[in-house]
């Protein structure tokens, strides 16, 4: 959802300026109560899809992606993605869009008018399933992002006004403590309304195969529907379910796989700017494995389709530290994020509500982004959740260097960067872990002693591979 004026994602970024933990900062909305109809959820630990083990995300935005901005367009994409190495294909809501209060010529996809259909302005329903069927023939698979909090204003749900959160007159209302006027906020203590949303999000995975959801705004959805949902989805297939939230670490239980990794980002943006250093990322590091219920983890991006239009491009932001920045999304616990257009250096922030075409000319930074991927899959000590290996910062001399490795089953990342915008020279501890390594992207072996000395320019970063294959 843009977050045009909302607390839930400001406080974070607030609590991250002041250097301290997101966690600590509540919720401006609080999540509404579940209903009593909500069945108890008996199931310990959440379902792990075996594909997601290695996999790179990649947020589809269609109606920017093409001239055209249909499925049938972006269809023509996939072979270059499959060259790039994504698994996940992510694609922001498809829906048909509401048209009252709606924002700009074509209106916010979060302002969903059917939760069982396609936007004409992207194709059909067959043109869909052509798209998700090409896509697994391909090895990929496919996310719907979900926007389960509320509806548009034309949704035919709003002749039901039991289903909707009203105010003392009666009247439906747009979702408590935001701006999102083009939306309306639903009532979770229906239990008709959650039977419907329910129906929704089988209806996906069982006529058209998709692999999961990315769940716009999880926090301001119940806990106990989630973890029903999630239940119910599991007999159909399989799924991978993302949170988009931070605050609510309990979503992660029994519901979700992995939630955004608002914390890192809001990190990443403060150190390219100098105003952090690599020490908070250690420390933020250090911390993941005991925040984090077991196989569960965050999202890692440095772009996303509400921060490119509406905070700013990774060039506004991280300057410089772009690649060091990328590099870090995709050695650190969880799972990496592409954003549609990065591969193609994307500088500008993309219009939300109208249209406004990638330039898909220059690709060169394609390379770059493949060959993090390729890192990602081929070294199981950065694999997501369970199956990668565990974080261990190494000692070093300064503030502004931040080293640590990960090791799984005899395959060992080194990760030595400099998060600042001068020259580092010191020394870094890697005491057993010495031996010898390939550098990324290099062929002759390096020997890495105990106390390893680090002369590093200005946001360059190094990575060092053992592999036991």
């Amino acid at each position: 959802m843009p977050r045009r004026v909302k607390w839930m994602i400001a406080l974070p970024l607030i609590a991250s300026l002041l250097g301290v933990s997101a966690c600590s900062t509540g919720n401006a909305d609080q999540p509404k109560e579940p209903s009593k109809e909500v069945v108890a959820v008996v199931q310990q630990g959440v379902p792990v899809p075996e594909w997601a083990a290695k996999s790179v995300m990649y947020e589809v935005n269609v109606r920017q992606y093409t001239k055209e901005g249909t499925f049938k367009a972006f269809e023509e994409h996939l072979p270059r993605l499959k060259e790039l190495g994504v698994d996940i294909l992510w694609f922001m809501p498809i829906h048909p869009i509401s048209k009252t209060n709606r924002n700009g010529a074509l209106g916010s996809y979060y302002a969903v008018d059917d939760y069982k259909a396609v936007n004409p302005e992207f194709g059909t329903d067959e043109d869909f399933k052509s798209l998700v069927d090409k896509a697994h023939e391909m090895g990929f698979k496919v996310l719907l992002d979900l926007v389960a909090n509320h509806t548009g204003w034309d949704h035919a749900w709003t002749a039901n006004k039991d289903w909707y959160t009203k105010d003392e007159a009666g009247n439906i209302v747009m979702p408590p403590g935001t701006n999102w006027a083009d939306v309306a906020d639903l009532n979770y203590d229906n239990a008709d309304m959650q039977a419907a949303m329910l129906d929704g999000m089988k209806y996906w995975v069982s006529e058209f195969d998709i692999d999961g959801y990315r769940a716009d705004y999880a926090g301001g959805v119940p806990k106990a529907f989630w973890e029903q949902a999630r239940v119910e989805l599991e007999k159909l297939k399989p799924v991978y379910m993302l949170a988009e939230d931070d605050q609510q670490i309990s979503l992660l239980s029994r519901a979700f796989n992995a939630n955004y990794g608002w914390q890192l980002y809001n990190m990443m943006n403060r150190v390219a700017k100098g105003q952090g250093n690599a020490k908070q990322i250690a420390l933020y590091a250090d911390r993941l494995a005991a925040s984090y219920p077991s196989g569960t983890y965050a999202l890692n991006f440095t772009s996303n389709h509400d921060e490119n239009s509406w905070i700013g491009t990774e060039y506004e932001r991280l300057g410089d530290a772009v690649k060091p920045m990328a590099a870090l999304s995709f050695t650190l616990p969880g799972m990496p994020l592409i954003y549609s257009g990065q591969e193609a250096g994307l500088n500008r922030r993309l219009l939300f509500f109208d249209k406004d075409e990638i330039t898909w000319d220059d690709l060169s930074m394609q390379p770059f982004y493949k060959q993090l991927v390729d890192l990602k899959h081929n070294n199981p000590a950065l694999w997501n959740g369970s199956a990668g290996g565990d974080y261990r910062s190494l000692e070093g001399g300064d503030d502004r260097l931040l080293a640590f490795e990960r090791t799984k089953d005899g395959n060992t990342v080194i990760v030595l960067m400099n998060l600042s915008a001068d020259s580092v020279t010191s020394t870094v501890q890697l005491g057993a872990s010495a031996g010898a390594y390939q550098t990324l992207g290099g062929d002759a072996p390096v020997e890495l002693q105990a106390e390893h000395a680090v002369d590093l320019a200005p946001w360059a970063y190094e990575i060092y591979v053992k592999s036991d294959s």
